[in-house]
């Protein structure tokens, strides 16, 4: 304030300071004239000076030079109170509610994996684990044996189908038909008794729009096969020429997939007879490439590309 009152009071005005007392001045003639001094100086003061009023108070426009003060204030000019408990109340709320949305995310994933557990648990219950399957027994028969335990979901053979280590897996409808079927174990199918076990783990769905949907695409099933561990450096030509070569030309339809993330690919392959579906499935160990292949009966078929059609 000392430095506006220096730009606001002339220089005259500046040389103010009470007159040094002498041993003959009267001290209250001094102290009245003090007073009126400082009464003359501080009413030389602008009350509506820019330097006192904050420009949010003026009711004139604002220019491009900034506010034009005309000395009148704005009755309706906002008025901001600093308050930090407000302030602080506001960043709790904001960060309450950011733990309150990241709980119900949370809480809905653990809902979902609870549901998922569930699942997949009652899906180990109904599934049951064969094993000393007879290299000459199929699926198709392993699944006929069971069926007079319950309904029978899946049926999932797996191994090598030239080794007596071949195992699967037997899914029912209700854990009745899997306890059911703890009581077919020492049955001998084929030349061998199989064991049967309670299953550790589930079978994997397959995506149900990959199953045949027609009489026609089960039969094509039935001419198909499936290769996994199939060498990356093998061509589709190649997997077409060593079927070829021992199954003779009967190759109708071959897929080859595989991505960069998987060290090995898959193919499936469709003959035109089922015979040499079943004489293909005698080449699981054979070495395609630098990689033993393993071949197996489609439960999908190959069904022919869609090409779309191409706007002018």
């Amino acid at each position: 304030m000392a430095a506006v009152a220096d730009n606001t009071i002339s220089s005259s005005d500046r040389q103010f300071s009470p007159p040094p007392s002498s041993p003959s001045s009267d001290p209250v003639s001094d102290f009245r004239n003090g007073v009126r001094d400082l009464v003359n100086l501080l009413s030389k003061l602008n009350p509506s000076a820019e330097e006192f009023v904050p420009s949010s108070k003026f009711s004139s426009p604002i220019s491009a030079n900034g506010p034009k003060s005309n000395g009148i204030l704005s009755p309706d000019a906002p008025i901001f109170v600093a308050d930090s408990g407000n302030l602080k109340d506001s960043a709790k709320d904001a960060l309450n509610l950011a733990r309150r949305k990241k709980s119900y995310a949370n809480r809905g994933r653990k809902i979902n994996e609870r549901v998922l557990k569930a699942q997949r648990e009652d899906s180990i219950r109904r599934t049951v684990y064969v094993s000393d399957i007879d290299t000459n027994v199929t699926e198709e028969q392993l699944a006929a044996l069971f069926t007079s335990c319950g309904q029978v979901v899946d049926c999932r053979v797996c191994g090598d189908p030239h080794s007596i280590l071949r195992f699967a897996f037997i899914e029912f409808a209700d854990e009745q038909g899997a306890r059911a079927a703890l009581n077919l174990g020492g049955t001998v199918l084929g030349y061998y008794p199989v064991r049967v076990l309670p299953s550790k783990t589930a079978i994997l769905p397959v995506n149900p729009t990959f199953l045949p949907r027609s009489e026609d695409e089960r039969e094509m099933c039935a001419r198909t096969i499936y290769c996994t561990n199939i060498d990356k450096k093998v061509t589709q030509a190649d997997v077409k020429a060593f079927f070829e070569a021992y199954c003779g030309e009967q190759v109708s339809r071959l897929r080859l997939l595989g991505d960069h993330v998987h060290s090995t690919r898959i193919a499936f392959v469709e003959f035109v007879l089922a015979e040499s579906a079943l004489i293909a499935l005698n080449c699981s160990g054979m070495l395609l490439g630098a990689l033993p292949v393993r071949v197996s009966p489609s439960k999908t078929p190959v069904r022919p590309r869609v090409t779309r059609a191409t706007t002018p």
